[in-house]
């Protein structure tokens, strides 16, 4: 049973993770997310239920259009693949509850996060606006310790974000602050110091890689939403046993 459970959570990741890839490349160009429906970017032919299996079709088709025969970009298939590993990651963490179902709508919301803030470098707020009340409910319900910890983790998610926002001249977007304040209330007050700092070392290692192969100039602006998702996954799943170990060490 537990074999089906882990290999259904896989196969749901997998399609929702083509689904997300839709989302995160319609929303910010405020299209519809299903109108048109699935077609090649290049020559428009509308998409058969064969080219629409996660990951194998791109496979099978040798990561090209059968129509036109142009390159399908590796991203599609890496996304729908990252959101399956993601799902079931969340699912051998948590298992059956409703910290699952939080999980997932994390990875939910980042993955879609990450397609529009690497493409665009856009985090929109229909995105930010459709999550939230279900964040909110959730952890009204089912609070981490109490109802305060969510309250002061968004504050300060916000305040901190906001203050580089002011100091800087706008060096981070406003979206940076109001996905950092859902995300504050999602993991609450003390996971969002692990979750801040890892996403400001990710940052950091990755934007110097970058310069160094020379993909992006000094002072290009690089996405931040992907990484401050990624600290907030970890902190998620670990903040609190890493807080734990830490004060341990004091004791």
């Amino acid at each position: 049973m537990n074999l089906f459970i882990t290999i259904y959570i896989f196969i749901l990741g997998l399609i929702f993770g083509s689904f997300f890839n839709v989302v995160g490349l319609r929303v910010p160009m405020k299209q519809s997310i299903v109108n048109p429906p699935s077609q090649c970017p290049n020559c428009g032919n509308r998409l058969k239920a064969r080219d629409l299996i996660p990951v194998l079709s791109w496979l099978f088709a040798r990561a090209k259009c059968r129509q036109c025969s142009v390159p399908i970009s590796v991203v599609y298939p890496l996304g729908e693949l990252t959101t399956g590993l993601l799902f079931l990651w969340i699912y051998l963490t948590f298992g059956i509850s409703w910290e699952m179902v939080v999980g997932l709508l994390l990875v939910s919301m980042g993955v879609i996060i990450t397609v529009s803030d690497l493409k665009y470098m856009l985090i929109p707020n229909r995105i930010l606006l459709a999550f939230a009340p279900l964040f909110i409910i959730l952890r009204l319900i089912y609070p981490l310790d109490s109802f305060w910890v969510h309250v002061w983790g968004a504050l300060l998610g916000g305040g901190i974000l906001l203050l580089v926002v002011i100091v800087t001249r706008g060096g981070m977007g406003m979206g940076d602050v109001k996905l950092i304040m859902l995300l504050g209330w999602i993991v609450g007050f003390k996971n969002l110091i692990p979750a801040f700092m890892i996403a400001c070392f990710a940052g950091t290692l990755v934007g110097g890689a970058l310069l160094l192969m020379r993909i992006v100039q000094r002072k290009q602006p690089i996405p931040f939403g992907p990484f401050l998702v990624f600290g907030a996954l970890l902190a998620f799943a670990y903040g609190e046993d890493w807080i734990s170990f830490y004060l341990s060490i004091f004791e």
